[in-house]
């Protein structure tokens, strides 16, 4: 798989200076953290299950969590249970025949459940790269990581756990430094096994009785943002203690969505319709989620939540690397640059100091990889309305 795989050979060719590349749920850790992107989530109950998988794929779609805690009632868990052990083995027969899949995470709600299911999928499991840990602390944490190692040691399929780190432990300032700092021991002993670390910002919001606009980011939610902020602190450092960090959902989408797409196919490749792109935007609620995603990145996030498919357009075309990012990375990191400095870019719009700037330039590097260098002229407007025109 690969990122903007849905669109053909020219479309990439007129999109891009340098592809993005393609991976496979066999593809080292660090490569799958920073290739997640927009991480769809899907109630387990659907009907239709393995045909939305699938169905997803053809929208640009590189992974989805099947959701057997929140998003369905607690009655429901048995028959979603049994739901989606049915369509993991239709999902299994069919990437048998060729189809492609997503990478597939099951989130839970008890340690329990994941050896359950490891047994239950049987050959299937084969199509899943791990579990989503809810309410994610030290003490709730540990049965389910060993759950997990076992249910791998179990099955001998490379299982990762993603944390979902959304306590209230977490979020109360008297608690919030003894959590955080017990959540780094417990994932440090199972470094392997963490692909990447999620935030759960609506449970935050909860726990206070709060509910940003849909033109207010997580950010503008300063209870919010200073648990972010203190979770990128001790988990998202860059000097290789750290972990992949993926920003927080966004609730709202429009009905209207199909409405909505006519308008983007009309501007694509015109640079002179930028602002009537925005204006569209902006009319259906999206301009939030952009400036919400263009914040994630600025504070050290990676990859987003999402709960609705025309969210995963936005997030992947911002996550495109543009030129002179990848110039400015590239110039950085040059071997002869090693002794550091403080060299002109080669847009000569900035300075690049190499010591300060090599950790970024890795990971702009680590990101272009999995999303691709737009080419000079390519902006986020074409990215986006290349990826909705098939859809």
């Amino acid at each position: 798989m690969r990122h903007f795989g849905q669109l053909s050979p020219a479309a990439r060719e007129r999109l891009f200076h340098r592809e993005p590349a393609e991976f496979s749920a066999d593809s080292p850790a660090h490569v799958l953290a920073a290739a997640l992107g927009a991480t769809l989530y899907s109630p387990a109950t659907r009907p239709r299950l393995a045909d939305d998988v699938v169905k997803q794929v053809t929208s640009g779609v590189v992974s989805m969590v099947l959701c057997l805690e929140d998003s369905i009632d607690d009655a429901e868990v048995p028959a979603a249970e049994e739901n989606l052990v049915r369509h993991f083995a239709d999902l299994d027969a069919r990437a048998e025949k060729g189809a492609e899949l997503p990478l597939l995470f099951i989130r839970v709600r008890a340690p329990g459940q994941i050896p359950d299911l490891a047994r239950r999928l049987g050959e299937s499991i084969r199509r899943l790269s791990g579990f989503v840990l809810p309410k994610f602390t030290e003490e709730r944490g540990i049965p389910f990581l060993e759950a997990l190692t076992a249910a791998e040691a179990a099955t001998g399929q490379r299982l990762f756990a993603m944390p979902v780190l959304e306590s209230p432990e977490l979020l109360h300032l008297e608690t919030r430094r003894q959590t955080l700092s017990a959540i780094a021991t417990t994932v440090d002993k199972y470094r392997d096994r963490v692909l990447a670390l999620r935030l759960g910002v609506t449970d935050f919001c909860s726990a206070y009785g709060l509910r940003r606009a849909p033109d207010m980011t997580a950010y503008d939610v300063q209870i919010v943002a200073s648990v972010i902020a203190d979770v990128v602190n001790v988990l998202g450092r860059a000097d290789g203690t750290g972990y992949t960090v993926t920003g927080p959902v966004w609730e709202y989408f429009r009905l209207q969505e199909r409405m909505f797409k006519p308008q983007l196919r009309r501007s694509p490749f015109m640079a002179g319709r930028a602002d009537e792109l925005r204006t569209a935007l902006i009319e259906h609620d999206i301009d939030g989620l952009l400036r919400e995603i263009e914040l994630d990145r600025a504070n050290g996030l990676t990859g987003k939540t999402c709960i609705h498919p025309s969210h995963v357009g936005p997030v992947h075309a911002l996550s495109v690397v543009s030129h002179e990012e990848f110039s400015d990375a590239q110039d950085i990191l040059r071997p002869e640059r090693g002794g550091g400095g403080v060299v002109r870019s080669a847009y000569t719009n900035k300075m690049n100091e190499v010591k300060p700037h090599r950790a970024w330039a890795e990971r702009t590097l680590l990101r272009a990889t999995a999303f691709g260098v737009a080419r000079e002229d390519v902006g986020f407007v074409e990215l986006l309305t290349a990826g909705l025109a098939d859809t």
